[in-house]
């Protein structure tokens, strides 16, 4: 039995390599040509991300997503977002509207053209997206009905990933996003790097849920923090002998963050009525 267990888990991990390459060979493939380029890779990361987060959470190609400020972003190319309890503000065919409250993790897809003012304009059009301040909202709860912000997230902001191609990368993006996921022609892997201002599993839930809200010096003024600041993305990776299967390690990083994202936070639908109310 055990003997057979090992055959399982050993064909898991090889079918995890195998999809990691196969990803990267069709990035790479150049039957495509034209503006058309774009969109079929954005096709196969959306595809990607879609074999990794759970069901629950919708994949979205070319959306914008909003504030109940009336703030707009510039256009993402992949949402992932929980529609569960959070409405589309508008859609009208390919064209959609999210409100930020509801997304999880936002992605940039790049081929060849990376410039990093553009990259940094575009993140910059995420960060200015502002959760309601008072958050009014009614939700039932376990005991009672819930009316306001959760106290464990303050104002949310998704995680945001650069999917490229490995020509005309810079270090510096690094900085610019949570996560960088570069496809390597020459070796046929993901090169996955996370951020790496954020040490730990504690940095990560407080940057995510507490966004523009001073981090305390110790984490003990959360319950789990404590617990949270012990662990590090380092410790989610899978490896086959010496070699990293990345794309199976970010599975499970990828996942473990989501679950520190209180998402979606509790819907200020009265907060947008008046925005809309207001803009005559």
């Amino acid at each position: 039995m055990c003997s057979e267990n090992n055959k399982i888990i050993k064909s898991i991990k090889e079918n995890y390599a195998s999809l990691e390459e196969g990803i990267v060979n069709q990035l790479y493939f150049a039957g495509h040509h034209g503006s058309t380029i774009g969109h079929y890779r954005e096709k196969i990361w959306s595809e990607m991300f879609k074999n990794i987060v759970p069901k629950k959470f919708v994949i979205e190609q070319s959306v914008f997503l909003i504030d109940s400020q009336g703030n707009v972003s510039n256009e993402v190319d992949l949402a992932i977002f929980d529609e569960m309890y959070t409405p589309y503000i508008f859609r009208y065919y390919d064209l959609k509207f999210i409100p930020i409250e509801a997304v999880a993790v936002v992605v940039e897809c790049k081929s060849k053209s990376m410039k990093e003012e553009e990259l940094r304009r575009w993140t910059e059009s995420i960060s200015e997206l502002k959760t309601s301040p008072s958050q009014r909202s009614f939700t039932r709860i376990v005991s009672r009905i819930s009316f306001g912000p959760a106290e464990t997230q303050k104002a949310t902001r998704p995680l945001r990933i650069l999917s490229c191609l490995n020509e005309e990368y810079k270090a510096e993006m690094d900085k610019i996003f949570d996560v960088v996921i570069r496809a390597q022609k020459d070796t046929k892997r993901l090169d996955i790097k996370w951020n790496e201002e954020q040490k730990n599993l504690f940095d990560w839930y407080w940057c995510l849920n507490q966004n523009h809200v001073e981090k305390p010096e110790k984490p003990d003024k959360i319950t789990g923090g404590d617990e949270a600041a012990e662990h590090t993305l380092d410790e989610y990776k899978v490896f086959s002998g010496k070699l990293e299967l990345s794309l199976m390690s970010f599975n499970f990083q990828l996942n473990q963050i989501i679950m520190l994202i209180n998402n979606p936070m509790m819907f200020p639908h009265l907060e947008y009525v008046e925005m809309f109310n207001r803009f005559e």
